[in-house]
């Protein structure tokens, strides 16, 4: 028998969003940092870079309660991190949201708003041709600092 309702979501991860420059001193900066302050916060945004899922995916793909799972997705919806792309109906008829990331991919820059114009200025002239790894890598050398691009992409999705 042919369902009605889809029961599996066909949403991809597309995030084709202009990057988004958050400083310190931004009224989001405080907001996003406390969203992605637990590691069960950040495993579920990593989660969602790969493929948009269910609360209860999330849940059963993390050893993790469907509550806490959207205890954690409510807060990074909030925070503009997550959204909802997609929906599904489970077995029983009940609408389940799938969630993704946000279509605006974020970078989080340590330093205020009086310094960073040269560094949105040439983050809006490199991301699009050298895409967002070569982005990181480019923001790296910016900073002078030495940070291990790795833990700075999965703090920062």
């Amino acid at each position: 028998m042919a369902r009605i309702l889809p029961t599996n979501s066909e949403a991809t991860v597309d995030r084709g969003g202009d990057p988004q420059l958050i400083c310190l001193d931004d009224d989001r900066a405080d907001e996003i940092l406390a969203a992605v302050q637990s590691d069960t916060a950040r495993s579920v945004v990593r989660a969602l870079t790969e493929k948009p899922m269910t609360p209860t995916e999330i849940a059963e793909s993390l050893e993790m309660s469907v509550e806490n799972a959207t205890y954690h997705l409510d807060n990074l919806e909030e925070a503009g991190l997550v959204a909802v792309v997609d929906t599904v109906y489970s077995e029983k008829g009940r609408e389940m949201a799938v969630y993704g990331p946000a279509e605006e991919p974020l970078v989080l820059f340590f330093g205020s708003r009086e310094n960073d114009q040269g560094l949105r200025a040439a983050f809006a002239e490199f991301v699009p041709a050298i895409g967002p790894v070569a982005a990181l890598i480019a923001i790296k050398e910016v900073l002078g600092r030495s940070l291990d691009l790795g833990d700075l992409a999965g703090d920062l999705f």
